[in-house]
């Protein structure tokens, strides 16, 4: 391989096939590390792939789209299609400990990994938020990718068989699920203050008088501020304090409306104040999240 030159995994062996492993299933590959030795590094871009990646240790200034590694002993990443993963090959080689599973997206198409992909948020997740596994979790992903490969090592494709690899996969997307939602516990405990860091941003969002430029707050320019990915920060938020980001900016800026209103602006002022395109936006989001009418709610004040 060409150093940083692209590899393009358009199947789930291509990657196998480049660090010298064996492969079994045409739509299924399952890669142990420690069997390998030293390998060329690779920055691999995604066809219509996904791949989890649990190892020991992971290639140092490795990439994940525009980001960077940063992850510990005993990690998971998931990877899905378009992505970019990997280091540029650098002329150097190292021995990686741990495994990988690549599955073609065609092989889970009409199966409840469909339905369930929009709860495995982890996909879309940056790398430097992969997975910190306990050693009991590496353990049993390791295990499980040990049994994934035994089986398709000992029974040709088939309809039957195809179902049962279907579930195995579907199984490691679970506890993965499972793992992370023990890892937003513990970053709940270690980031006690994540909803007032979130307040902190919203407040200055208005301070620095952003929303003349780019309207309302959104998810992605609060999670950016705090250095997260959009879907990682809405599962810690949704996990620590049960409900999601955009329900934490709503109740902000109605919080900051109804202060607004009370200080003597209208309702065509406050809307601009806020940063709502036009008046009849911030009417009806007042409505819809206060209750009653912005008119109202002034008329309501001047009766108590």
């Amino acid at each position: 391989m060409i150093a940083k030159e692209l590899l393009y995994l358009s199947h789930a062996n291509d990657y196998a096939q480049s660090v010298g492993a064996e492969t079994y299933h045409p739509m299924v590959s399952v890669v142990h590390f420690d069997e390998l030795g030293p390998i060329a590094h690779t920055l691999n871009k995604m066809g219509d792939v996904y791949a989890f990646f649990v190892q020991d240790n992971f290639p140092e200034g490795g990439r994940y789209g525009m980001g960077g590694y940063e992850t510990s002993k005993g990690s998971l990443a998931a990877v899905s299609p378009g992505q970019i993963v990997g280091k540029e090959d650098d002329g150097t080689r190292e021995v990686y400990h741990g495994w990988t599973l690549h599955f073609e997206a065609e092989f889970m198409r009409g199966t409840v990994f469909e339905q369930r992909l929009h709860d495995y948020h982890y996909f879309s997740y940056n790398v430097a938020e992969a997975l910190h596994t306990t050693e009991g979790e590496k353990q049993l992903l390791w295990q499980l990718m040990g049994m994934i490969r035994r089986f398709i090592q000992h029974r040709p494709p088939s309809p039957q068989t195809d179902r049962i690899l279907q579930d195995y996969i579907l199984l490691v997307c679970d506890y993965a699920l499972l793992f992370y939602q023990r890892q937003f516990q513990d970053a709940a405990k270690a980031q006690g203050d994540l909803l007032s860091r979130f307040q902190r941003v919203l407040t200055d969002y208005y301070e620095r008088g952003l929303q003349r430029q780019h309207g309302l707050p959104n998810v992605k320019y609060c999670a950016s501020e705090l250095c997260l990915s959009p879907s990682y920060f809405g599962d810690v938020v949704r996990s620590v304090y049960g409900e999601s980001p955009t329900q934490v900016i709503q109740c902000f800026i109605i919080d900051r409306a109804k202060s607004l209103l009370v200080s003597g602006l209208n309702a065509t002022q406050t809307s601009d104040a806020l940063g709502f395109e036009y008046p009849q936006h911030f009417t009806r989001f007042f409505k819809k999240h206060a209750g009653l009418q912005p008119s109202k709610y002034i008329a309501s004040l001047k009766k108590s």
